[in-house]
C-alpha cells in the first residue's frame, strides 16, 4: 500500500496535468452548448416557420438518439477521410460535445420559455414593449431561474461524457492514467485517483442542480 501511495504522490502532477485538458475541452464544450442552446432554443419558441422547426426538432433527436462516441467516430474518422482534412482530437471533441450538449440545452430553453404564464407576454405588450424589450426584460429574466437546475445538470453530464475523449486521441485524465499504469502496474490507486477526480467535480454540481430545483419548486 505504500509502494502505491509513493507512486500516486510521484505521478499526480501528470494526472492533474491531463486533468486540465479534461477540463479544457468541458469548459469550452459548456460556454458552445449554452451559447448554441439558447440560440435554438428561443428559435424553436418563437420562429413559425415548419422548415425550421423540423430542422431543429431533427438536429434534437439525431443527437439524442445516436450516442455521443457513434458522433466522435464519425467526425474524427469518417468526416475527415471523406473530405481529405485534418481534425485535431481536441477540435473534434469539442464539437461533438458542443453540437450535444447544444441540442439538450435547446430543449430546456424551449421547456423553461414555454412554462411562461401567457399573461406576461401580453402585459409587456399591453406597456408598448418590442418583442426585443419584451424578451430581454420579461421573458428572459424568468425564464433563465427555470433553466438553471437543468443547465448546471448538463454542465455535470458534458464533464462525465468527456472521459470518451481518450477514443480520439485527447491526452486527458484517463489517458494520462493509462499511461501511468502501463509503466508502474498500478491500475488500483491510479484508478482510484482518477474516480475521486471526477466525484469532486460532479457531486458538488449534482447537488446544486437539485438545491436550484427544489428552490425553484418552491416559488
Amino acid at each position: 500500500m505504500r509502494h502505491a501511495l509513493d507512486t500516486l504522490w510521484q505521478n499526480a502532477p501528470l494526472l492533474l496535468d491531463g486533468l486540465w485538458a479534461t477540463l479544457g475541452v468541458a469548459a469550452a464544450a459548456t460556454f458552445f452548448s449554452i451559447l448554441g442552446g439558447v440560440a435554438l432554443g428561443m428559435a424553436r419558441v418563437s420562429c413559425k416557420n415548419a422548415l425550421m422547426q423540423a430542422a431543429a426538432r431533427a438536429w434534437l433527436e439525431v443527437f439524442r438518439v445516436i450516442p455521443v462516441l457513434v458522433w466522435l467516430f464519425v467526425f474524427f474518422f469518417a468526416v475527415p477521410s471523406a473530405l481529405n482534412l485534418d481534425l485535431s482530437g481536441t477540435f473534434v471533441a469539442i464539437l461533438v460535445f458542443s453540437l450535444w450538449g447544444a441540442s439538450e440545452m435547446s430543449d430546456i430553453v424551449r421547456g423553461a420559455l414555454t412554462a411562461i404564464p401567457r399573461a406576461q407576454y401580453d402585459a409587456g405588450r399591453a406597456l408598448g414593449m418590442s418583442a426585443v424589450q419584451l424578451q430581454w426584460r420579461v421573458i428572459l429574466p424568468q425564464a433563465a431561474r427555470r433553466m438553471l437546475p437543468g443547465a448546471v445538470n448538463l454542465v455535470t453530464r458534458i464533464i462525465k461524457t468527456t472521459s470518451l475523449v481518450v477514443i480520439v486521441g485527447v491526452v486527458d485524465v484517463i489517458k494520462r492514467g493509462q499511461q501511468i499504469i502501463e509503466r508502474t502496474q498500478e491500475p488500483f490507486i491510479i484508478y482510484a485517483f482518477i474516480l475521486l477526480l471526477f466525484f469532486a467535480l460532479c457531486h458538488p454540481l449534482s447537488l446544486l442542480s437539485r438545491r436550484l430545483e427544489k428552490r425553484f419548486n418552491k416559488t
